[in-house]
């Protein structure tokens, strides 16, 4: 039974780590669009979600069984809670990559932001896309010094976020009210795929060292 256990606790892993490779593509691929106005991929980014959505409900409720069935104490059990509280933080990762889709779709065949912009949100989805990679060997490897700066990295979108604030409300700001609220959608959204990052690092920096960060909140 240990043997079996020990197995269904590894394959939580992996499946947490194909998960969070999803993600990877989805964020990429979104921003890609959003930055190029590119449909298909977006539609692409938006189907996709739903698979995302479907491994979270999986893995939620294979979580709960283990709990129910095996009854874990300890370490193990801090395994399996981790694995609930990531993969609900990868599936709103997921989410907030479609509704960066949402906007590129939206607003085809045009391009969603505006070229005073484009440098911002391109530094904006590269920051997004380290991000989401860098998870990805987190949870797989359980690497605790490479989750330690991924706060740093989340400091990188928030600084381009407060830039991207600090454009829409400037004096003479040449925008429409439609592309005001495209940045500030598309940035919040960027914003806040760091945060649940930061949420997931601190996670595995908990199921390593059993430290929990204040990020465990988000």
């Amino acid at each position: 039974m240990r043997d079996i256990f020990t197995a269904e606790l590894t394959a939580l892993g992996e499946d947490l780590t194909a998960m969070s490779r999803l993600v990877e593509t989805a964020i990429s691929s979104a921003s890609t669009a959003l930055l190029t106005a590119d449909l298909e991929l977006a539609e692409s980014v938006i189907a996709d979600d739903l698979t995302i959505d479907a491994q979270e409900r999986e893995l939620d409720e294979r979580c709960v069984l283990l709990i129910a069935q095996q009854q874990p104490v300890a370490s193990d059990l801090r395994v399996i809670v981790s694995g609930l509280r990531i993969s609900a933080s990868l599936e709103r990762m997921g989410d907030l990559a479609q509704h960066i889709a949402d906007i590129a779709r939206l607003r085809y065949p045009a391009t969603a932001i505006p070229e005073p912009l484009t440098e911002t949100f391109t530094q904006m989805a590269e920051a997004a896309v380290s991000i989401s990679r860098k998870i990805t060997t987190v949870i797989e490897m359980r690497d605790v010094e490479l989750a330690r700066t991924i706060e740093a990295e989340d400091d990188v979108l928030d600084r381009l976020h407060d830039a991207t604030f600090d454009a829409t409300t400037a004096a003479g700001a040449a925008l429409t009210g439609q592309q005001t609220v495209d940045i500030t959608l598309a940035a919040r959204y960027y914003e806040r795929f760091g945060d649940h990052a930061v949420a997931i690092a601190s996670r595995v920096i908990y199921l390593v060292t059993g430290e929990l960060g204040d990020a465990e909140a988000v």
